[in-house]
């Protein structure tokens, strides 16, 4: 009988731990897909089909408490050009502690970069939009997630990733099918003015700092201006603030990268960049150098604002909840 009770004890610690195991599993995840390496929206737009292929991969991360049979609302992360840091990572878990699965993309990872500061051309704003719709769609057919609250932010290059993911001509292009249901840029570049004004019904907020010279606020407000009434969008300028105001490091500045106040491009109905010289269209890493050698200098300043990294967590926050529950 002892004997029979010590294996009875034995099944049950080795089948709780087998269904810990199956907990953690679903509760934090790495999920790859399939994507592609367009270099520009141009890309996107005219010749999609044809772009080289890659893998990418993010991290799944359901809340604390996860049971198997609910339903999340989900958040879709991009980092910015210098990829992950710990800033990042401050939302991501406010978010889940409120409900909310997040999805961190890892579109420099899985192309084997660490950075693109200064480059801009070895992971693209537009690789990094093709892989966000590719991983929402992969996302919409995990039962955990509802479909109708997959939402998405980023910080600086990803939040570039994040404003234009809801230009129409992009979504046409890639999934017309896709809506994401909210849209939080955090100090976007905001530079590119498209030709047509269409950035879709779904709510879109932009987080800017006022002295941001890295991506400055003043084509941010420029920007949201221009779409005016026709756009569910608006945004928020902290006083005194840098790029990367949501950091807790003090203000540095970054020698390799680009100083973008003097810059202002048009963007074609085919998403082609034009160059204020002559409207060259900047499809091409060489031609985006030239276009950005006219306007752009080198070292911004970026860095912590304490207030501002307060405020930003706590809207985003309840802008997230708002939209997605």
């Amino acid at each position: 009988m002892r004997i029979l009770k010590v294996g009875i004890i034995r099944y049950l610690l080795l089948f709780s731990i087998v269904l810990l195991g199956i907990f953690f599993s679903f509760a934090q995840d790495t999920i790859y897909f399939q994507s592609a390496n367009p270099f520009s929206f141009y890309d996107v737009i005219t010749d999609l089909d044809s772009q080289e292929k890659q893998q990418v991969y993010g991290v799944l991360t359901f809340p604390d408490g996860f049971k198997s049979t609910t339903k999340y609302p989900i958040i879709i992360a991009v980092a910015g050009s210098n990829g992950w840091s710990d800033h990042h990572h401050d939302y991501l878990s406010m978010y889940r502690k409120n409900g909310i699965a997040t999805f961190e993309l890892c579109s420099f990872q899985s192309r084997g970069v660490k950075s693109t500061v200064g480059s801009q051309t070895q992971v693209t704003t537009a690789m990094m939009i093709l892989d966000s719709y590719k991983a929402f769609e992969m996302l919409a057919d995990i039962r955990m997630i509802k479909k109708s609250k997959i939402a998405i932010t980023g910080w600086s290059l990803g939040g570039g990733v994040s404003l234009f993911s809801a230009w129409s001509p992009l979504k046409n292009a890639i999934n017309p099918k896709v809506v994401f249901a909210a849209h939080l840029p955090i100090y976007p570049p905001c530079i590119v003015t498209p030709s047509i004004l269409d950035f879709g019904t779904s709510p879109i907020h932009i987080l800017i700092g006022e002295l941001d010279n890295w991506t400055p606020a003043d084509a941010c407000l420029d920007l949201v201006n221009k779409l005016g009434k026709n756009t569910n969008i608006d945004l928020t300028i902290y006083p005194n603030a840098h790029h990367s105001f949501d950091r807790l490091s003090p203000l540095k500045i970054q020698e390799k990268g680009y100083i973008l106040d003097d810059c202002r491009f048009e963007m074609n109905k085919n998403g082609a960049v034009l160059m204020n010289f002559l409207k060259i269209p900047m499809i091409n890493s060489f031609l985006q150098k030239i276009g950005l050698s006219f306007c752009a200098k080198r070292g911004p300043t970026f860095g912590g604002n304490f207030e501002a990294r307060e405020h930003a967590l706590i809207f985003s926050k309840e802008f997230m909840l708002k939209h997605l529950y």
